[in-house]
């Protein structure tokens, strides 16, 4: 337990310590460091940066103000749809979302409720101010604190007596049943020990004067947007969540508290040390745009996101960055894709290595049935004679799955690649993209349009992002089929191939980077039936529609 120092750019009040469950996640790409300096919300970079939203990207939003306005202000779900600054700063979309997703929240509370009444046990009503559990210290502890705050995100109520206290946690699908147990104990904790709180931006919690007795009981549920299906997460008495705390959260707590080490990834676009940071690869220009040109929120992007943009702005906002989609079955393709590829990651990162030609063929594959089962595996037997693994030295470094994440300082962009395998190989660093296809691709020259992945891998390699010689460096990619395979590979050091690989990145991201409205606008080869979101959006509709008027002439 020691001062976390303020890290270069970085100043402000770092006494105060305020955790919510969403710091607990065990995640892959975590960084410890990071998550320290966001459990300190009042150390902020120096000098400012910009907080703009041009559109609202998170998805609860619009929700909450509707909920607002019906639980709080008394309104009926349409008054609240029908007053325009619920759902302000919010594309079209979003807010039809919006109204769907509050309903059905309010059509689950009403069952769910009804139930309880049902079966003899109290209701709830809504409670506004938020709960803050935590206390305040007398002077600054070892790690400098003088104020700790524990924080639950979700929709409150309480019991008319206060006895009981319940959080409701909202998903986009359907119901999350299987929220980490520390999570819903650290939530549970907040709800029985917390008190109403004014927690204004930037500013430490304030509790209200008189306080309402603290509950005997609390439940902690899940609802899901999609369906309006729920589930009790957590039903408590109140001693009981303390033992819970103290067996499943307060050493977590502490270990996010203390956290040190810094690994790039996820965390980095929303770190405030991110601009003095030297542990992530700060590579200027890496998407060849000169950024947005007015001042708005860091963001993260990846190939696939700007993949989902040149398909539709519209799309790429709705799916990538609100994640709302409609809940389809993802086709066979897609399935068999995954599956092999889960199947290649756990072979790759068994330790100690072993080739894939080593290794018995799966007798099932996770969401395959007995049918699709053989084009799968006859893709991995093609796969035996391109491993990776295979004659590599047992000193090289393999890394499935690796989550590259790189800082474009000209664009304020976290970049981030996900490469199915990288592996270092007699001084240089090696990018393998691994493609599952049910048939033959194009012309070589063709292969940074077609998989700009190997676009984005090429200019990384190029600027020594990943480390290693870059002329001993290479970018492979391997296709699959179940009639075979095929192996290709892209030298970062070629001129025509890192010209090209320049102009794909570039073509792809200018658009993107000075957006500000994602408008409906699919490209000419693009099937609005194909987005997951198409069903809120009116610009896909009525190409749908036309679609099928069509096909009944």
């Amino acid at each position: 337990m020691t001062v976390l120092g303020n890290p270069p750019g970085v100043d402000g009040d770092g006494a105060l310590i305020r955790i919510g469950p969403p710091l607990l996640r065990e995640e892959s790409d975590v960084c410890l460091e990071g998550r320290a300096l966001r459990a300190r919300p009042l150390l902020v970079q120096q000098p400012g940066r910009s907080r703009r939203k041009p559109v609202e990207d998170f998805w609860f939003q619009p929700v909450d103000r509707l909920l607002d306005a019906v639980e709080h202000e008394g309104r009926t779900i349409t008054e609240a749809v029908a007053n325009r600054w619920h759902i302000r700063n919010c594309s079209s979309a979003h807010a039809e979302w919006a109204q769907e997703a509050a309903r059905t929240f309010l059509a689950a509370r009403d069952l769910e409720q009804a139930a309880r009444a049902a079966s003899g046990h109290p209701t709830t009503s809504p409670v506004r101010p938020r709960w803050v559990g935590g206390r305040k210290l007398n002077a600054s502890d070892a790690r400098g604190a003088d104020q700790y705050e524990r924080t639950a995100w979700g929709r409150q109520y309480a019991s008319g007596d206060g006895a009981l206290r319940e959080l409701w946690i909202p998903s986009l699908g359907q119901v999350k049943a299987d929220r980490p147990l520390p999570e819903v104990v650290a939530a549970a904790h907040v709800l029985a020990t917390g008190l109403p709180a004014r927690t204004p931006y930037l500013e430490r919690s304030e509790p209200l004067p008189a306080p309402p007795p603290q509950p005997s009981r609390v439940r902690v549920l899940g609802v899901g947007l999609r369906d309006g299906s729920t589930a009790v997460l957590g039903d408590w008495e109140a001693e009981e969540v303390q033992r819970l705390f103290d067996v499943h959260v307060r050493d977590r707590m502490a270990k996010v508290t203390d956290g040190r080490g810094r690994s790039p990834g996820s965390d980095c676009v929303r770190c405030e040390a991110l601009a003095g940071c030297r542990d992530i690869p700060h590579v200027p220009g890496l998407l060849g745009t000169p950024g947005a040109p007015r001042p708005r929120k860091r963001r993260s992007v990846s190939v696939s996101d700007l993949r989902a943009y040149r398909d539709c702005p519209a799309r790429y906002h709705l799916t990538r960055v609100l994640k709302l989609r409609d809940g389809r079955l993802e086709n066979e393709a897609i399935r068999r894709g995954r599956a092999v590829d889960t199947w290649l990651n756990a072979c790759h990162g068994a330790r100690p290595a072993v080739p894939c030609r080593g290794i018995p063929l799966p007798d099932s594959l996770p969401g395959l049935d007995e049918t699709e089962l053989p084009a799968a595996r006859a893709m991995i037997r093609a796969h035996r004679g391109l491993c990776p693994l295979d004659g590599l030295p047992a000193t090289e470094r393999v890394e499935p799955q690796r989550r590259v994440a790189v800082y474009d300082t000209q664009a304020d962009v976290v970049v981030i690649a996900a490469c199915d395998v990288v592996y270092t190989d007699d001084g240089g660093v090696v990018i393998r993209e691994t493609k599952t296809a049910a048939h033959r691709f194009g012309e070589r020259r063709h292969l940074v349009e077609t998989f700009p992945q190997l676009a984005l891998a090429v200019l990384l390699l190029a600027s020594g992002a990943l480390g290693g010689d870059p002329r001993r460096s290479r970018v492979e990619l391997e296709v699959l089929r179940p009639d075979g395979a095929r192996l290709e590979e892209l030298d970062p050091c070629d001129g025509p191939t890192l010209d090209q690989s320049r102009q794909v990145i570039t073509e792809l991201a200018t658009g993107w980077a000075a957006d500000e409205t994602y408008a409906a606008e699919p490209a000419p080869d693009f099937d609005c039936s194909d987005c997951e979101a198409a069903r809120w959006c009116s610009v896909g509709r009525s190409h749908l529609a036309a679609d099928t008027a069509g096909e009944t002439r």
